[in-house]
């Protein structure tokens, strides 16, 4: 036990059963580590798992919008001009920005 951070160990008996349900509701976290799994429940109560699926899409296309944007602005820069299609484009590209976020945000509520 040298250099170890937790000196104490703590036992209990669990039924097959019980043992099972264990597994699976640590595969909804995910992790394997049973010892860190029973440690948080038993002293947080709960544990919260964030699914990020929704925001990295987001971020993605978000990211794709940018580099629209940025082509749009290289060609103003080079011309000089801004024509109606590129700010029809950039209109365009915000709207679906916005929708991104509501889409997002409903899916918290």
């Amino acid at each position: 036990m040298n250099g170890r951070k937790r000196t104490i160990q703590v036992k209990f008996y669990v039924t097959e059963e019980e043992r099972k349900l264990i597994e699976e509701k640590m595969k909804l976290v995910p992790t394997s580590n049973m010892a860190a799994y029973l440690r948080k429940i038993a002293i947080d109560g709960y544990i919260i798992q964030v699914d990020h699926t929704d925001i990295k899409a987001m971020t993605a296309e978000i990211q794709k919008i940018g580099v629209n944007v940025n082509q749009i602005a290289r060609r103003v820069n080079a011309t000089g001009n801004a024509y109606k299609e590129d700010i029809e484009e950039i209109k365009g590209v915000l709207a679906e920005i916005w929708r991104l976020q509501r889409l997002s945000l409903l899916k918290v509520l």
